[in-house]
């Protein structure tokens, strides 16, 4: 059954333009760039994604009415790209649910799309 509320479906299309512009830069990367890094001190898109993966794991925890941060092992880039389509798939499932909203759906938007760094 989806969910037709119109805040749902704002989040639900920022959830697919996220995961279409993300599909876009994160297929095909070349092998090493995951270790990328610009400078010294700057975070390399390895970093940068694991975060990314955070701040969707925590959305759906916000979604579920917990208040829940926990940053995951680094890992691999792969995996990192395969957490990501993954968080967005959780994430949008959760908008789909008939389930209420555990907090205002503004703090969801902000925790999927905002950094905490």
């Amino acid at each position: 059954m989806q969910n037709d509320d119109p805040q749902r479906q704002l989040l639900r299309h920022t959830v697919a333009t996220l995961a279409y512009r993300g599909g876009k830069t994160l297929r095909g990367a070349p092998e090493g760039f995951g270790d990328f890094r610009l400078q010294e001190g700057s975070r390399t898109p390895l970093e940068i994604l694991s975060h990314i993966g955070d701040l969707f794991d925590w959305a759906v925890s916000l979604f579920q009415g917990q208040h829940v941060w926990r940053p995951a092992e680094l890992g691999t880039w792969d995996a990192q790209v395969a957490r990501f389509f993954e968080g967005l798939r959780r994430f949008d499932e959760a908008l789909a649910s008939p389930e209420p909203l555990g907090f205002p759906a503004e703090k969801l938007i902000v925790s999927a799309c905002t950094s905490r760094w």
